[in-house]
């Protein structure tokens, strides 16, 4: 096949008018997904907690559930948890950001945070989902704790063995 097209230009000849328009009908650019108020939110699951995140732009200060986040997670690994998509985003100091979270532990509410924070992130400024995806940051940690099953002591563990 000696005919291969050789440049963008060429490759516009060699497609037709309709097969153009089918493909510019696919593909289509996401819009950025902001209220009246200037807010993008985004839901953020991880173990039990499940945090609703509202990010808008201000100044880097961010409240969950009515409180800053040095009283609401006092472990300095936590609240770095929470910075990791802006940094990564490039966009630390830029968002308020504002989350009320229920279920699980503080460990789980910080992750559940981050991941509805990275969400917002994406539906404010769709161009940033790359960048966060390539950073793990999109994915829901689905990883839950194990129920405990009848005649163990946990959920894996045996009672003691005793031969008498």
């Amino acid at each position: 096949m000696t005919d291969k097209a050789r440049s963008l230009d060429e490759l516009k000849d060699v497609i037709t008018e309709s097969e153009a328009a089918i493909v510019a009908e696919t593909v289509v650019l996401a819009e950025p997904q902001i209220d009246d108020l200037g807010r993008s939110y985004a839901t953020g699951k991880r173990k039990n907690a499940i945090a609703r995140v509202w990010l808008k732009r201000g100044n880097g200060k961010i409240t969950i559930n009515g409180r800053d986040q040095e009283t609401y997670f006092a472990r300095p690994v936590l609240r770095m948890m929470l910075q990791q998509p802006l940094e990564c985003a490039e966009r630390v100091g830029e968002f308020d950001v504002v989350a009320t979270c229920k279920g699980g532990g503080l460990s789980g509410q910080a992750g559940a945070v981050r991941h509805g924070i990275s969400k917002a992130l994406v539906a404010f400024e769709p161009a940033l989902r790359g960048v966060l995806k390539a950073g793990g940051f999109m994915t829901r940690d689905s990883r839950v704790v194990e129920r405990k099953k009848y005649g163990r002591a946990k959920a894996r563990r045996s009672f003691q063995f005793s031969k008498r």
